[in-house]
């Protein structure tokens, strides 16, 4: 069986979201089928512009056919446009000058999807927001399998979305609300799916130590991993953090691992490191008390379920639903709303080592039971079988 992963931006240096989440798939599934990926050649994705070399090139075994970016993302005019399809009345013509300003526009990858629609068994789109997606699943519908990774933000209910969650052969869902909001949203409970998810590897060694030395963190700190915007609630939990350190009486610190796009406060306790290597990071989730997610959007949080390996509580944006989802369902994590409560959590995990050891534990079982490699590769098997087993 040969699959086509196609997604918006693909490399090694990418990161996190939809794009490491492909990226580990398609590694993964490599040992089962023929795994191509067809991506562009943008790199940053506020603008998309052309960043990596046009044609054909292999990463971990994988071959990668990038193609060239129409045009940049215009910012202004892509918010000019925003601005009238989020809350006003509009017409579908601006809903897909909109889904053009959000691209990334590549013309060419969505002409040799249609040109070589028979050399793949399967398309599996990554992210159902972006032109890829949306032209490339018109393209091959009854080829194409979407992994939506959707998140409760207001784009998500424009009319084109809720047509295309119709259209696609399967779905891939990274959570039980991700798969209740877009039923919701299209009725399209008839689609075939399934709730996935995305696999973790945890590494058998830590350099906790090596990492406290090195960053002067001799005691207790709590963390934060992700990219550091206010999208993210990274704005909130600054003021929270600060609010809380004013009022407790502990030396905890609060350390930020990601790229930022905010100013952080100067802060003793307030310790930026950057963009990290894997291995640093999860040195540092080892060695900290909880991790903390504050969040707003999120389709499923790779970081949260990274903590719940490694035996780690959470404390998560309950408005985030699939965030508050995850919590309830694994036992591994507490919620907030609000300070009050923001406030009542951290104290509390903060001060009751038995309490932290007790919902690490169920965080491990529930990471066991539903994302270890071997359950995402088996449920991604599952789903292609079905697929081959149906009706012409």
């Amino acid at each position: 069986m040969k699959l086509a992963f196609v997604v918006q931006r693909y490399g090694l240096d990418i990161n996190g979201g939809a794009e490491l989440h492909c990226r580990w798939v398609a590694e993964r599934m490599k040992k089962f089928c023929d795994v191509e990926v067809l991506t562009t050649r943008a790199f940053d994705y506020i603008t998309w512009k052309d960043h990596f070399p046009q044609g054909e090139e292999s990463i971990n075994g994988i071959r990668v056919k990038r193609f060239s970016v129409n045009r940049p993302r215009n910012p202004e005019r892509f918010g000019k446009i925003q601005d009238i399809v989020v809350g006003n009345e509009h017409k579908e013509i601006d809903e897909l000058r909109w889904l053009e300003e959000e691209g990334p526009l590549s013309s060419s990858l969505i002409h040799h999807i249609k040109e070589h629609e028979s050399d793949y068994d399967y398309f599996i789109f990554f992210s159902y927001r972006y032109y890829h997606s949306y032209w490339g699943i018109h393209a091959v519908p009854h080829k194409s399998i979407l992994v939506p990774t959707a998140e409760h933000d207001a784009v998500i209910h424009l009319k084109i979305f809720k047509e295309l969650f119709r259209k696609p052969l399967a779905f891939v869902f990274n959570s039980v609300e991700e798969r209740e909001m877009i039923q919701t949203l299209s009725r399209n409970e008839n689609v075939m799916g399934d709730v996935v998810g995305v696999g973790i590897v945890v590494p058998k060694e830590f350099k906790t130590e090596e990492f406290r030395k090195k960053h002067q963190i001799p005691g207790p700190y709590v963390i934060y991993v992700g990219r550091i915007d206010e999208n993210k609630g990274c704005d909130e939990l600054f003021d929270f953090f600060l609010r809380l350190k004013k009022e407790l009486d502990t030396d905890v610190k609060l350390v930020l691992v990601g790229n930022t796009k905010l100013k952080i406060p100067s802060h003793l306790d307030i310790i930026y490191l950057g963009f990290t290597s894997e291995e640093e990071k999860f040195s540092a989730l080892n060695g900290a008390e909880f991790l903390i997610m504050p969040s707003f959007f999120e389709s499923l949080s790779m970081v949260t379920l990274e903590a719940w390996a490694m035996g780690k509580p959470v404390l998560a944006n309950a408005r985030c639903t699939v965030l508050k989802g995850q919590c309830m369902r694994s036992n591994a994590g507490f919620f907030y709303e609000n300070y009050g409560e923001f406030s009542l959590a951290f104290h509390l995990l903060l001060f009751s080592e038995r309490l932290r050891k007790i919902m690490g534990t169920n965080g491990q079982q529930y990471f066991n039971q539903n994302y270890t490699w071997e359950v995402i590769e088996k449920k991604y098997l599952s789903l292609l079988d079905r697929l081959q087993e149906r009706p012409a």
